[in-house]
């Protein structure tokens, strides 16, 4: 056996013969022959087999790099890449041609606080529209429902929107169906609607001919001239809708409903935020619910189903905690003990986890639970802290039997400021009396709930009640709603994968319908809401996004400091193949996105509704997060007239400071225009083609050519933005010549070359396809479907963003992530500038996409010295080759220890380690490596003890980032506390139990009692449950950047018995850097790859439960309506109407002593 050793100019060759017990040798004295056999001679060679293999590991690791070498193949690299991007892209023509014309040019500095102001003037103006066409609504509904005499026996077809188009067996129309005509409309998202009519829908618990639903089909019908109307006045307008308080929805124009899968239709429009807000004011709301013994079985499950309808009813503007009582008093979350927290997504969804877990057990004893309820009441009002406005308590129970009006007359009387709504639970009427006792004495309501049916429409009977003191006094309050999803039309599905995330929401601006009737004043009757939407990416049109620059953006933010609308809101998760909104979709704080903005002095100044401008220095990301930039952001903020929002424009100083103004005649950019590589931003709104239905199915670019033309001169286009367009379609042109000049030369086209291409601030796009489709890589690159790379209303594409990292004229190079691309691509870009004075602005980029082979193949090529090289004076590994094991000639004496013969010095070529080479970019990303699969990878994941070595000597810089919205694991248990299965016995009992309780609570669910909200079942399907589920979360998830003033460096990492030597050199004109790494010495044990995976933030559980009490500044809404002298407070609720059937006198109490 041989064991070589190598040192630079020696070499030791280590013989050994096993078969012999003789050892001999020079340089290594074998000793004494000994003769006592095989263990002797193994005994005998144990020293100097470790001595020898001592010598081995103390000269391994110490082979030489050179970098001189490493540093040539970086410069011969950088330029051989340099030209061909420039070749392939024109690069040096463009920059020219923009050269050129920096005479006729005028440089401006962007005007921050006039250009948010000039943009909130124009949503102020639109937002307007919307409520001048609400208030039409409200006021033919209010009218027709003063002529109009409620009919007892009406008898009224009217269009329902499950059953029109819909016939029988027989070919018949179903009644309350018929024909009902509907189109495709491109302003309905292409949903097939009727612009001449509206119709109506019915949730599935509320009779479609009852008669309330009748006489408001009938009364509501006057609505159907004005909804037309109002869409003639103001084109842009979407869905116009009134909600009755009866439970049906009249929406115009007409669509054809689409029930779930289960043949239900679960949309209850009195349920919506826009319907609870507009009915009723801010809200403090105590919700004091019963856990004692006797509340077991079904009327826990009905308790927990009214708190969680208690919950849908509240929004962002309302204050909310829950007490359970029995024979003590408890917080269900004891983390707001004693206080009132928003009642935000956030945390209505966190009280519905807890809800979950409420188990009865002891006597239940109320007193102390009002008392405690007040207490956070009156305390709350003393702070100034909750709504300041309505206050009520609802009290959830199957009995009351202690006295407590001295509870009352403590806290409550005889002002009765707080309201005590109640809610008996179960069939047994016994303590009614005393529980309604409790709501007509504190100008509350009382309701029986006997089934899950029930509840919906007794817990919707508070809302009438504190409507009551604006109904009286027709305050007409126009509220407008957080950002929320329209998860109701069938388009939805189809938005989540279409558009950016932020750009699905929409705000709802609506206003209460009141009864003028002399006879019902007293009474406050509210008719319902009318409303429209508006879709938020609508509303951020008129932010025009050329004028933000590369980096710049838009938000809009709510008084409660939740976002409206920011391009790095993300509301939608991945669950296996779908999206869904995440849980705290719309609850995102400014803060949160924002997050370095520390002292939160922007979110309050916004949320204050002041104008004014902040500097602050900001990390942000690009690429879905792997990619740090560090930006230098000015924020001008105003707030929008009428409504409860503000604006914020966000200017980056450098390219984000200036933007230059160039002129051409219309004939010259009209010319250039027509070019078929020509493409303009889609979603930017160069024409306005929404007012006009004849101009909806025109693209920006058809509408700009037409208005240019003659053909169209009515169209309303931006005359700022079609100047620049045309002045770049102008200087562009040459482009399409250079482009095509090339690919008309095959023979002088490198394969693997395949798209060139060029954007400009105004939105132009250009580019050229070198390779036809058959042969390409990158098919998605540049498609409609590609919007990362795409000018969109949230952002410049991302070659653009990444090229304004650059000085102007030095490529910049990336792989796009994995999940974006369609092969393995390469995409090279650079940024083109104007300077004019001492002014300098971007006015585009320019770049090629190629094959990752193309960069490959010019790599091995020049990292790689022939074998025949001269390495006589050369000290390391010599000839260094990235491509395959190398061998090296010595001319120097090596020696050996030889257990059988003589050693003696001679020459040999050995072949060493091998060499690992890698070229990485400046956040650390692999795009060339000898394991293709590494390219794309994060270099730290492949080899960390490198990486963290790079990091060490700060060549690259680790940046911590944050991510406040994210969704992480979290394992579900069982909450289950059934018996263990002792027995066959117990377990077929059990089984049976199961079974029997979860078919009769289908039956009462579906069958019998209408109820079709399943999400309030949540509790028996946790059981059912296995694995892990996602929950938002907060994370903080490293980036890296390279710092360019290290040029090149090596080392020796020490990794216990062997050393690894690596040299990192800086490749010119780019972003890249070359590392030849010795690749057989393993390091892993002493280095652990680095990750990019975020990891949770993990809060202890008093910084957690601060977190969750903080109560951030808020602008409260302005109006309040929380008493009126005329209110009629003996109206105040009486026994249940509904009634059950012989069989459900059955079912129920089966089901009550099964669970």
């Amino acid at each position: 056996m041989q064991v070589v050793n190598k040192l630079p100019g020696k070499l030791f060759l280590l013989s050994f013969d096993w078969k012999s017990s003789e050892m001999d040798g020079n340089a290594c004295d074998a000793g004494q022959r000994h003769e006592n056999g095989p263990r002797g001679a193994w005994l005998t060679m144990l020293p100097w087999i470790i001595l020898c293999s001592s010598m081995w590991m103390t000269v391994d690791g110490q082979t030489k790099i050179s970098p001189e070498i490493v540093q040539k193949w970086a410069e011969s690299f950088g330029k051989e890449i340099a030209s061909l991007s420039s070749k392939y892209s024109g690069a040096e023509l463009l920059q020219k041609k923009y050269k050129d014309v920096e005479g006729v040019l005028k440089i401006e500095e962007v005007d921050g606080n006039e250009l948010v102001k000039k943009f909130a003037e124009e949503m102020e103006k639109m937002l307007g529209r919307k409520m001048k066409s609400v208030k039409r609504l409200a006021e033919a509904a209010e009218d027709a429902d003063l002529y109009h005499e409620y009919n007892d026996t009406l008898e009224f077809e009217y269009y329902n929107s499950m059953l029109i188009n819909m016939v029988d067996e027989d070919g018949n129309p179903l009644p309350l169906g018929g024909e009902f005509p509907l189109e495709k409309n491109e302003h309905f998202s292409k949903l097939p609607v009727n612009t001449q009519q509206s119709n109506i829908q019915v949730p599935t618990n509320v009779y479609n001919r009852d008669t309330d639903i009748l006489n408001g089909a009938y009364m509501s019908e006057a609505l159907n001239d004005v909804f037309i109307d109002n869409f003639q006045k103001d084109p842009t307008l979407t869905w116009q809708y009134f909600g009755s308080s009866s439970g049906f929805f009249r929406l115009y124009p007409g669509i054809q409903w689409i029930p779930d899968e289960n043949g239900v239709v679960t949309f209850d429009c009195r349920n919506r935020n826009w319907y609870i807000q507009a009915a009723t004011s801010p809200k403090d709301v105590v919700i004091v619910v019963d856990v004692s013994g006797s509340m077991k079985g079904l009327r826990l499950t009905i308790a927990k189903h009214t708190i969680n309808t208690i919950l849908d009813t509240l929004g962002e503007n309302d204050f909310v905690n829950i007490i359970a009582y029995s024979d003590y008093v408890r917080y269900l979350e004891p983390c707001f003990k004693g206080i009132l927290v928003q009642a935000d997504l956030d945390n209505r969804e966190h009280f519905k986890l807890l809800i979950n877990e409420l188990h009865v057990k002891g006597e239940g004893k109320v007193k102390n639970a009002m008392k405690e309820s007040f207490k956070i009441l009156n305390e709350a009002a003393a702070l100034g802290q909750g709504s300041l406005c309505n206050q009520a308590i609802m009290l959830i129970t199957d009995g009351a039997m202690e006295d407590f009006q001295d509870v009352f007359e403590e806290f409550n009387w005889p002002e009765r400021r707080v309201r005590v709504f109640t809610y008996l639970i179960g069939r047994e009427m016994t303590f009614a009396q005393n529980v309604k006792w409790i709501a007509c004495n504190n100008k509350g309501y009382y309701t029986h709930i006997s089934t899950l049916a029930d509840v919906q429409e007794n817990v919707m009977e508070y809302l009438h009640v504190l409507s009551r003191p604006m109904v009286i006094n027709h305050d007409h309050d126009i509220i407008w709603t957080e950002a929320y999803m329209d998860s109701v039309l069938p388009t939805t599905k189809e938005l989540f994968n279409s558009q950016a995330q932020s750009l699905l929401l929409m705000t709802s601006v609506a206003m209460p319908v009141f009864s003028k009737k002399k006879e019902t004043l007293s009474h406050g009757i509210l008719l319902g809401v009318v409303g429209t939407d508006v879709a938020l990416k609508e509303l951020m049109r008129l932010a025009q996004r050329y004028k933000l620059g590369v980096h710049g953006y838009a938000y809009l933010i709510t008084n409660n400091g939740y976002i409206l609308s920011h391009p790095d809101l993300r509301p939608l998760y991945k669950e296996g193949k779908k999206l869904k909104p995440k849980p705290n979709y719309n609850s995102v704080d400014l803060s949160e996105v924002e997050w370095e903005d520390t002292e939160e002095k922007l979110r309050t100044a916004m949320v204050k509704g002041e104008t004014g401008t902040l500097s602050l220095d900001v990390r942000t990301s690009v690429d879905k997060g792997k990619r740090v930039m560090f930006l230098k952001n000015n924020y001008f903020y105003t707030s929008i007239n009428e409504t409860p929002f503000s604006l914020g424009i966000v200017l980056t100083k450098g390219y984000g400071q200036y933007i230059f103004i160039g002129n051409v005649s219309v004939e010259e950019g009209l010319h250039d225009l027509l070019a078929p590589d020509l493409t303009i931003a889609s979603e930017w709104t160069y024409c306005e083609t929404d007012i006009d239905p004849a101009h909806r199915k025109l693209s920006q670019l058809q509408a700009v050519i037409r208005y240019l033309t003659g053909k169209e001169p009515d169209l309303e286009c931006d005359p700022q933005l079609m100047q620049q367009t045309l002045f770049d379609a102008v200087v562009t042109a040459p482009m399409e010549a250079y482009w095509t000049a090339l690919m008309l030369n095959p023979t002088r086209m490198d394969d693997g070359i395949e798209t060139a291409f060029l954007g400009t601030r105004s939105g132009l796009m250009r580019f050229q396809r070198y390779t036809g489709i058959e042969k390409r890589v990158g098919m998605s690159f540049l498609t409609a479907t590609d919007k990362e790379n795409m000018f969109t209303l949230d952002h410049f594409p991302l070659w653009f963003r990444r090229a304004a990292e650059s000085p102007a004229g030095q490529f910049l190079y990336y792989m796009p992530r994995q999940d974006t691309r369609a092969g393995r691509i390469v995409i090279a870009t650079t940024a083109v500038t104007v300077t004019v004075g001492k002014k300098t602005a971007i006015a585009g980029a320019i770049g090629v996409q190629m094959t990752l082979e193309v960069l490959e193949s010019k790599f091995w090529a020049i990292a790689s010295q022939p074998n025949d090289t001269d390495c006589s004076d050369v000290e390391g590994v010599c000839p260094l080759r990235c491509d395959s094991f190398v061998s090296i000639p010595h001319k120097v004496p090596t020696y050996s220890c030889v257990i059988s013969g003589r050693s003696q010095p001679h020459a040999t070529r050995v072949t060493v380690r091998d060499m690992e080479c890698y070229v990485i970019d400046n956040n650390g990303f692999i795009l060339i490596s000898k394991q293709r699969a590494d390219a794309g990878k994060f270099f730290g994941e492949v080899d960390g003890s490198v990486m963290t070595m790079l990091i060490r000597m700060g060549m690259f810089k680790r940046v911590s980032l944050f991510d406040y919205q994210a969704m992480c694991k979290m394992n579900v248990h069982s909450t289950s506390r059934a018996r263990p299965l002792l027995s066959s016995f117990y377990a077929l009992a059990s089984a049976l139990k199961w079974f029997l309780s979860n078919f009769l609570l289908f039956l009462l669910e579906f069958n019998v009692c209408g109820f079709w909200h399943t999400e309030h079942f949540a509790d028996a399907s946790l059981h059912k449950k296995k694995g892990d589920i996602l929950q938002p979360c907060d994370t903080e998830y490293p980036s890296f950047v390279y710092e360019p003033s290290v040029k090149e460096t090596n080392s020796i990492i020490k990794c216990g018995r062997c050393q690894k030597m690596f040299v990192v050199q800086q490749i010119p004109q780019s972003n890249l850097l070359m590392l030849v790494v010795q690749a057989d010495c393993d390091c892993s044990r002493q280095h652990s790859p680095i990750t990019l995976e975020p990891k949770e933030v993990k809060y202890i559980a008093s910084v957690k439960c601060e977190r969750m009490r903080s109560q951030k500044i808020r602008r409260r809404p302005e109006s309040c309506h929380s008493y009126h002298p005329q209110e009629n407070a003996n109206d105040c609720g009486g026994a249940s109407a509904a009634s059950l059937s012989a069989f459900l006198f059955l079912v129920c109490p089966i089901a009550s002593l099964l669970s």
